[in-house]
C-alpha cells in the first residue's frame, strides 16, 4: 500500500528586499521536515533537515521573528541542500502520495531543486492533497484558515509549537488524519490537487479533471491571453455531468484581462457558471486554467450584474477618453 508523505519547508529569501533576489531563485530552503503515514494513517516515520545557506546568507527579520532560527544553528548544524534533499526524496519512496499546507511548498522544493541541479523525482502532472484547500471546502466554506486555526478548531492542539517544518508536517498529518475520519476517504481523496510549476508542454499533456462538484482544465502556453481566448479547448462551456456541449447564456467578458467569465445553461442540469484564470509565464505568455460549476439563479445574476459593472466601467472610461482629446 502506498504511504502519505506530509511534509512542510520552511525558507529564507533577501534581507535586503525583492530588489537583491536572485532571478527565479526568490527562497532558499533551510528545513524540511515530513511525516510518513502508513495505509492505516498511523505514523510510520519522520523526516528532519537542516540546511546550510548558500544564497542568501543573511536571515530575513520576518523568517527569524515567526521561525525563531538564526544563522548560527544553520551554519553549525545544516547539510548542503543537495545531500538533504536527495535524502528526502529516497525516504520518500516511490509512489508515495504527498500531502501539504497549502501550494507553495512543492513549488519551492522543485524550484531549489532546478536552481541546484537535481533532477525533477516528481511524476508529471504531479497530484497532490492540498490539506488547506481540503478544510477550507469541507469546513470553512472555501475560506482557508491558517494552520493553527484548524488545529484549534479540531481540537487538536499539542504541547509542539508552529513554524518548524517538522511540527508543521506533524499537525498537517492530524488534520489530514481527522479529515479522513470524519469525512471519509471516498468523499475526501477525490479533490486532488495538480500542482503547476511544470505547466503542459503541448496539447497531450493537458490536464482535464472532474470533481464531484467541478470540473479543472489546466492548458498548454500559448504566446498571449489572446492565443489562449482563440483555442477551443479554453473557450467551450461543457457540463462537467453529462458531458453535453453547452450554448453560451453569457459570452465571456474579463473586468482585468487575467480572469475571464461566462454563462452556460444545461438542458438537464441548469446553470454553469465558468471562469478562465490567466497564469503568466513571462511578460506575455501565459497558460490557463478553466473551471466550470453548476449554479442556481442567483449565482447566474451575479455574474449578469459582473459583467454589466464591466460595460458600465468601459463606458465610463471611454467617456473619460473623449473628454481628454477634446480638451
Amino acid at each position: 500500500m502506498k504511504n502519505y508523505i506530509v511534509f512542510d519547508l520552511e525558507w529564507n529569501q533577501s534581507a535586503h528586499g525583492k530588489e537583491d533576489s536572485v532571478e527565479d531563485f526568490p527562497f532558499e530552503i533551510i528545513e524540511i521536515g515530513a511525516i510518513k503515514l502508513d495505509s492505516e494513517l498511523s505514523l510510520a516515520d519522520e523526516f528532519h533537515r537542516l540546511i546550510r545557506p548558500q544564497v542568501y546568507t543573511q536571515m530575513h527579520y520576518a523568517i527569524s521573528e515567526v521561525t525563531h532560527m538564526d544563522m548560527g544553528e544553520l551554519r553549525s548544524q545544516g547539510e548542503d541542500f543537495v545531500h538533504a534533499a536527495k535524502g528526502f526524496v529516497d525516504w520518500c519512496e516511490e509512489d508515495s502520495i504527498y500531502c501539504i499546507w497549502g501550494s507553495m511548498d512543492l513549488t519551492e522544493l522543485q524550484r531549489n531543486m532546478k536552481y541546484y541541479g537535481i533532477e525533477n523525482p516528481f511524476p508529471k502532472p504531479l497530484f497532490y492533497y492540498d490539506v488547506q484547500k481540503l478544510y477550507a471546502l469541507f469546513y470553512k466554506d472555501g475560506v482557508k484558515p491558517s494552520l493553527d486555526v484548524a488545529v484549534e478548531e479540531l481540537g487538536l492542539l499539542e504541547e509542539r509549537p508552529f513554524h518548524r517544518a517538522l511540527d508543521d508536517a506533524y499537525y498537517t498529518g492530524k488534520v489530514f488524519k481527522k479529515m479522513m475520519e470524519e469525512i471519509g476517504p471516498d468523499h475526501l481523496l477525490v479533490y486532488q490537487s495538480i500542482d503547476y510549476y511544470r505547466i503542459p508542454k503541448n496539447k497531450d499533456e493537458e490536464i482535464q479533471m472532474v470533481f464531484p462538484d467541478y470540473s479543472k482544465y489546466v492548458s498548454r502556453i500559448f504566446p498571449s491571453k489572446e492565443d489562449a481566448m482563440k483555442e477551443r479547448l479554453v473557450t467551450e462551456m461543457k457540463c462537467y455531468k453529462c458531458g453535453r456541449m453547452l450554448r453560451k447564456k453569457i459570452r465571456w467578458f474579463t473586468p482585468n484581462q487575467k480572469i475571464y467569465y461566462g454563462l452556460a445553461i444545461c438542458p438537464e442540469h441548469g446553470y454553469l457558471k465558468c471562469k478562465v484564470r490567466m497564469k503568466r509565464v513571462d511578460d506575455t505568455k501565459v497558460y490557463a486554467v478553466k473551471t466550470l460549476k453548476l449554479t442556481d439563479e442567483e449565482g447566474a445574476m451575479q455574474i449578469a450584474s459582473r459583467k454589466e459593472e464591466v460595460k458600465k466601467k468601459r463606458a465610463l472610461r471611454s467617456r473619460e477618453k473623449k473628454n481628454k482629446q477634446k480638451q
